[in-house]
């Protein structure tokens, strides 16, 4: 398969679980009946970004997590998609992953990513929530082609991408969840978006694969009201393997995404850019080290 058809549902939290998946649900309706063949959803999209305050009771979003599965298994299935999700798994008593689960068009389970980097930060208390990763960076194949599956904060190493792509992925994916803070100014709000676009760009050229990146859109408030609340910058886009943008969103709408993924591309441009060839793999030793004293 040289080519496919993909939708990015970029989305706002409505309240609720149940209303949020009903929208999830009829945008996804959406892009099936416009033929696509591969459907991207956001970071953590049942619920609202609850990683803002660390609270024990949101790990009762986890108890449910096979029935989640059960869920958006059926829904791939009935949209004859592949589904990329992000949910809230709970692997055992007080052991919890940030996962991408992958659907085939069947509703099987092609596979499944568990976010390998967790950040600490003001609004972004994941390390509370979730333990890195343990499955390593895989590819995941489907019917759809190799996706590299990868989750939010791990968008902006480029090691993370670089693995994915030596194993095989065809297409980088990064569900997301990031934003501003009201306070910021204008121009720190460019310059943090700004930098965010470009990493991933970057991930795109360096790997010679197209690359997808869906993010939150609409203002989160904090219930701990420790912070004001993150207002999520949206802007998912899609790149060529070249780092050229192709399609893009807006900061402010939820929007459906379309955008036709060109595999045999990749072929092209690594022959013209033959980065994987001249890589000096002999002298790498230093990147498994925390810092070169």
């Amino acid at each position: 398969m040289s080519k496919i058809k993909t939708a990015l549902i970029q989305q706002s939290y409505h309240g609720s679980k149940i209303n949020t998946i009903d929208k999830t649900v009829s945008m996804i309706e959406e892009a099936s009946s416009n033929g696509v063949q591969l459907v991207v959803l956001q970071e953590l999209h049942q619920n609202e970004y609850f990683c803002q305050s660390e609270n024990t009771d949101y790990f009762d979003y986890a108890n449910n997590y096979l029935e989640d599965i059960k869920f958006w298994a059926n829904i791939a299935k009935l949209n004859k998609i592949v589904l990329v999700t992000s949910l809230f798994e709970k692997r055992a008593a007080g052991l919890y992953h940030n996962t991408a689960f992958v659907f085939e068009k069947d509703g099987s389970i092609a596979g499944k990513y568990r976010k390998m980097h967790i950040p600490d930060d003001p609004g972004f208390y994941e390390k509370f929530y979730f333990t890195p990763g343990d499955i390593g960076f895989e590819p995941i194949s489907t019917s759809v082609g190799k996706l590299g599956v990868l989750i939010c904060w791990d968008q902006w190493y480029p090691e993370a991408a670089r693995l994915i792509c030596l194993k095989g992925a065809q297409v980088l994916i990064y569900p997301t969840a990031i934003g501003w803070f009201d306070e910021d100014s204008k121009d720190e709000k460019q310059r943090q978006i700004d930098s965010w676009i470009t990493i991933q760009r970057s991930h795109a050229i360096a790997n010679g694969v197209p690359l997808i990146s869906v993010n939150r859109v609409g203002f989160e408030k904090d219930n701990s009201n420790v912070l004001d609340g993150i207002r999520f910058w949206g802007n998912s886009f899609v790149c060529d393997a070249q780092g050229d943008i192709t399609i893009q969103a807006n900061n402010i709408d939820e929007s459906i995404l379309y955008s036709e993924i060109n595999y045999t591309n990749s072929e092209n441009i690594r022959r013209i850019w033959p980065f994987l060839r001249d890589r000096r793999i002999e002298n790498y030793s230093g990147l498994t080290k925390r810092f070169i004293d």
